[in-house]
Formats: C-alpha cells, sequence, structure tokens
C-alpha cells in the first residue's frame, strides 16, 4: 500500500491519490450514490395506506378514491446525499508492524471516499474520537474541506496528554477506547439519513453493538474494519525472544518471551477466538463490513468493494468483504 505513506502532509497525500486511486474510482463510483431507502426524492417507489404521522401533502387522491382508503405516496431519496465518516483515532490506531498504520490506512481510505463523493457535489461531514468525542466537521462539500478533514486526522489526539498524566501519576490504568461513546454522539448528530462511515479496529469496551444495530436501521451504514497482520499472531521468526509489549490506549506493559511455543499458541487461539466474535458482532448489526489491512492495495480493495455493494443493493442483504479465506490462511501460516 505506498500510496499511503504516514508522514505524508495531508495536500501530498490528497494530490496522489487523486492521480493513483480517485481517478480511477470516479467512473466506477458514479451513479451509485442512490440510498436504498425511501424518502423525499422525485422518483416514485410505492404507495401505502396512510397513519397518523404522514404529511398529507403525500396523499395520492387518485388511488384514495378508486379504495376508499387513504393511502400515500413514497419516493426515492434523492440523488444527492450526505456522507459522514465516524473516526476512531484512539492510542490502538496507530500501531502497524511495517512501515504503515492503521492511521496511513484510515487516512487514506478517507481521503480516497471524500474526494470522490464530493467531486460529484455531494457532502462529507466528520466525528472524530481520541479519549472521547472531540471534534465535529459539518458536512460540506470541497477539496479545502477534505484537506481540512486530514489535517484533524493527523493532529495530535487528547488521548496523548491524558494517558501521560495517568502513567505519571501512577494512577489507574485507563480503561481504553469506548466506540459507543462515538456511535450514540453520530446518533444525535445525524439528522438527515445519510451514508456512515464507521471506521476504527473495533478494540474497545463492549457495549457498541446495539449502538451501531441502531445506526444500520436508520443509515446507510458500513464498518470499514481496520487490522494488521500481527495482531493476529505474533512475529514469524521463533527466535525473536524476549519483547516488551505495551497497550498503546492505557501504557500498560507486559514482558513476555515471544519464542516460548505456548505462549505462541495461547496468543494465537486467544487472537481467533476474538476475531471470531467480532466479526459475529459486525454481522449482527446490519451494517456492511468493509476490512482494510495495513498491506492490502487500497485501490483493488475499493473496487472490488464498489462490485459487492451493487450486488448487495440488488440483494438488499448486508454484505462482508473481504471473505475470511485470506486471515485464516495467514494464521496458519504464522502458526508455530
Amino acid at each position: 500500500m505506498a500510496e499511503v505513506a504516514p508522514a505524508q502532509p495531508p495536500d501530498q497525500l490528497l494530490r496522489q491519490l487523486e492521480f493513483t486511486v480517485i481517478r480511477k474510482l470516479d467512473g466506477l463510483l458514479q451513479g451509485d450514490y442512490r440510498t436504498l431507502w425511501r424518502g423525499a426524492g422525485m422518483d416514485l417507489a410505492d404507495l401505502r395506506e396512510y397513519q397518523a404521522h404522514d404529511d398529507v401533502r403525500h396523499i395520492d387522491w387518485n388511488v384514495t378514491a378508486r379504495l376508499q382508503t387513504p393511502h400515500v405516496r413514497q419516493y426515492h431519496e434523492d440523488r444527492d446525499m450526505n456522507a459522514w465518516f465516524l473516526l476512531d483515532l484512539s492510542g490502538s490506531v496507530n500501531f502497524g508492524s511495517a512501515d504503515v498504520t492503521k492511521l496511513a490506512v484510515s487516512a487514506g481510505f478517507v481521503a480516497t471516499l471524500a474526494r470522490v463523493i464530493t467531486r460529484h457535489g455531494n457532502r462529507v461531514g466528520a466525528l472524530l474520537y481520541g479519549a472521547q468525542v472531540h471534534g465535529m466537521l459539518p458536512a460540506r462539500s470541497s477539496r479545502l474541506h477534505v484537506l481540512e478533514l486530514l489535517q484533524r486526522m493527523r493532529a495530535p489526539q487528547p488521548r496523548a496528554a491524558a494517558a501521560g498524566a495517568a502513567v505519571a501519576a501512577a494512577a489507574p490504568a485507563a480503561t481504553g477506547t469506548a466506540l459507543a461513546e462515538l456511535l450514540h454522539a453520530a446518533e444525535a448528530a445525524i439528522k438527515r439519513r445519510a451514508l456512515v462511515f464507521v471506521v476504527s479496529d473495533f478494540i474497545s469496551q463492549p457495549g457498541w453493538q446495539p449502538a451501531l444495530a441502531r445506526l444500520a436501521r436508520r443509515h446507510d451504514v458500513v464498518a470499514v474494519r481496520l487490522w494488521d497482520p500481527l495482531e493476529m499472531a505474533l512475529p514469524a521468526d521463533p527466535d525473536v525472544g524476549l519483547v516488551t509489549l505495551e497497550d498503546a490506549e492505557t501504557g500498560e506493559q507486559v514482558f513476555v518471551d515471544a519464542s516460548d511455543p505456548g505462549l505462541r499458541e495461547r496468543y494465537a487461539a486467544l487472537a481467533e477466538a476474538q476475531e471470531t466474535q467480532l466479526l459475529q458482532h459486525l454481522a449482527d448489526s446490519g451494517a456492511d463490513v468493509l476490512e482494510l489491512a495495513t498491506d492490502d492495495d487500497l485501490l483493488d480493495t475499493l473496487m472490488r468493494f464498489a462490485d459487492l455493494r451493487k450486488q448487495r443493493a440488488r440483494l438488499k442483504a448486508p454484505l462482508r468483504f473481504p471473505a475470511t479465506m485470506r486471515r485464516a490462511t495467514l494464521m496458519t501460516e504464522t502458526a508455530p
């Protein structure tokens, strides 16, 4: 994923993505913005019986007279849309086993999708989460707005000072990411039905699953799960020896012998169990799921995901991409 170098300034990153990725996606994604919802558009979707909360201006009087029961018209949403990025910028997202971190992957994904969407006159907004929800960018449509969003993603997050103070004072360890706070904030902030990208590694305290499911019932939600191969298994070299593992969010450190076969086996088993549980939670939410690894090719991933989105629109069912085959193969190869 060479097009997402972590040290690039936002304007340089966006310029490079416009030449390498965005132009190729433009034609592929154009016209793919009609939502699955019915609302205040111009294209008739269906007719149904009048209910107490309905707008009387939508009553179809010809059908009402013919059936002797009030009926209202339902329309497809307009083609213009708002897209929102719910961005997890907590400490664990800064992790990367190679030259690319999950944060760099997130920045590349957000820059690409935000620019593709705004190039067609649609608007993008964002909610940012570090140690808490600390920023909101209203939905706007311009290249400068995308650059501002990228700049906010790259800025130091509140978690750094908070974690440092906790460690210095020998206070109890922080509780880590609470993704439910970000999802609750989105429920309150996003009034109009929208395309919502939840970009996170989903390493969080429990309790976010019901909030994601509620969000998916009201909006067209894509859960963009960030991950790194080292999270699935310890380094392949069995002679790596003694290492210090540090929790990126709480600062807690553990000294382990990474060459111990028993430890490697327990680590892989625990990672696999957590992975299975996470994927089940995401599937139960009803949201589409896109997985981005730090060693993935962004363009290839987005093009295949766009194809699956079109299939999903025809089937009207949630999808998950990619399949678990790649990760299962990876875990098999790294096993002792």
